[in-house]
């Protein structure tokens, strides 16, 4: 091959920054897209089980086709080999799913969004029990920052009566950590197949006691969330993660937690309160903490 060939095919090749670049933007886009849970369940006039219901009856085909589009006749065998922990996986994506929109409708967005940041500390305590992982010092640590966190945060609630959004959103992010740590036990689980398995079984879960009949403007809004916020956003995050490190993907995702109570707050006026804001910083530097040694030791 003569040396001019060989210089346009070295061209043609992604450099490393730009696939970094690639794979953040998209990551970004995804953690963007996630934010508007809370704006698009405050602007939405629909029960919790009918925005599950719609929400999962849009998501399902669009994540089927792009398995489809990316698998072709492979299709049938990503779902065939989920096997029991790809199964699982898609039953406890379900039911954080669920407990999700539910606590949406009963707490504030920046009450939800924080047990769900902590639901990395979830699963690093369930991986230490049920696969024997090791939890280092510095995790222990964070762990404690963001029970303290928690603490202070559903101190709020407590004192008002108004418990149960929080603990359907601590049941949110228990049975996400259940999602990410079978995920981990079985690397062969394709992830994309079990979260179409689980919009499927959330929306024949939600189908009982939600309306059919729905506004078309709320319509609209709930075919955004089901393609945009849920099916574009999943797959966006997948195809960045695979580009840059699992430590830097975190720490992007970290900027939901943040920007999601936002959106409320400019859009409706939702105020979460001086304890939550105090209980949510304490739990984001924890997962940033956390975040930014695991990206120095990775690198």
């Amino acid at each position: 091959m003569s040396q001019a060939a060989q210089t346009a095919g070295r061209a043609r090749l992604p450099s490393a920054a730009a696939q970094y670049r690639r794979g953040a933007l998209l990551v970004a886009g995804a953690t963007l897209a996630w934010s508007t849970s809370g704006l698009i369940t405050r602007i939405t006039a629909v029960d919790a089980w009918t925005m599950l219901f719609w929400r999962s009856a849009f998501a399902c085909p669009f994540l089927l086709i792009y398995v489809l589009l990316r698998e072709g006749r492979g299709t049938y065998a990503a779902f065939r080999t989920l096997g029991p922990a790809g199964w699982g996986v898609a039953v406890s994506f379900a039911a954080s799913m669920l407990c999700f929109i539910l606590a949406l409708k009963q707490t504030t967005v920046a009450h939800v969004l924080i047990f769900q940041a902590a639901s990395p500390f979830f699963a690093a305590l369930l991986a230490w029990a049920w696969l024997g992982e090791t939890v280092s010092p510095r995790m222990i640590a964070a762990i404690g920052a963001t029970v303290a966190g928690v603490g202070v945060m559903v101190s709020a609630t407590l004192a008002s009566g108004r418990w149960l959004g929080d603990a359907l959103s601590l049941a949110m992010g228990l049975t996400f950590s259940f999602v990410v740590v079978l995920a981990r036990s079985d690397r062969r689980v394709d992830m994309t197949a079990a979260a179409c398995l689980a919009t499927a079984l959330s929306g024949l879960a939600a189908l009982p006691l939600a309306h059919l009949s729905v506004h078309p403007a709320d319509m609209a809004l709930l075919a955004a969330f089901g393609v945009g916020q849920m099916g574009l956003a999943l797959v966006m995050f997948t195809a960045g993660v695979r580009l840059i490190p699992s430590a830097d993907a975190g720490l992007i995702s970290v900027l939901e937690a943040v920007l999601a109570p936002l959106w409320a707050w400019l859009a409706v006026g939702e105020d979460p309160g001086v304890r939550t804001m105090l209980g949510g910083a304490i739990v984001v530097v924890a997962v940033l903490a956390v975040g930014l040694t695991d990206r120095r030791a990775a690198r």
